[in-house]
């Protein structure tokens, strides 16, 4: 009786050997290669993770900013302004495996918003995003909101010197 594995090109006999669809060996002493190790692996960056997490949380309508916290912040921005490093990543903790991550953002939202409509936005988009860019599962995407953004406040900055 055969086993066989739905998705993968490979069979187990009852007598526990494995054979690969498609493919009749040249003669009885040959052996059979996983194709998906002879093809190579691919790994993804947690920054990259982190990056596409910070770009679909911003997509959303609502959410000002995604931001650092915490003592960390200060140094994380130095550093950031320092190196010339990009920002996309800021106020993003992520955990990459084989084929699963999670994520920690922390959002500033617009004051007058659904917070909790916001953060199902900001979960959903980030879910679907990460899926569609690395195929990894989204286990979990915490998200803090750390902060109310007031638009009345925002003090228009006029150069010193005209």
């Amino acid at each position: 009786m055969a086993e066989t594995q739905t998705g993968d090109t490979t069979s187990t006999t009852s007598a526990g050997q494995r054979l690969q669809r498609g493919l009749a060996p040249a003669d009885s002493s040959a052996v059979v290669v996983d194709q998906k190790a002879t093809q190579g692996k691919t790994t993804i960056a947690d920054g990259v993770v982190a990056k596409i997490v910070g770009i679909a949380a911003r997509e959303i309508d609502g959410v000002k900013d995604v931001v650092n916290v915490g003592a960390g912040a200060s140094i994380a921005g130095l550093a950031t302004r320092v190196t010339g490093g990009g920002t996309r990543a800021q106020g993003v903790s992520v955990e990459v495996g084989e084929r699963e991550a999670a994520a920690s953002i922390n959002i500033v939202v617009v004051y007058g918003v659904s917070i909790p409509q916001v953060a199902d936005a900001v979960r959903r988009n980030i879910i679907d995003r990460v899926q569609a860019m690395t195929g990894l599962t989204m286990i979990a995407v915490d998200i803090a909101v750390i902060d109310l953004y007031f638009p009345e406040e925002e003090t228009e900055q006029h150069p010193r010197v005209q």
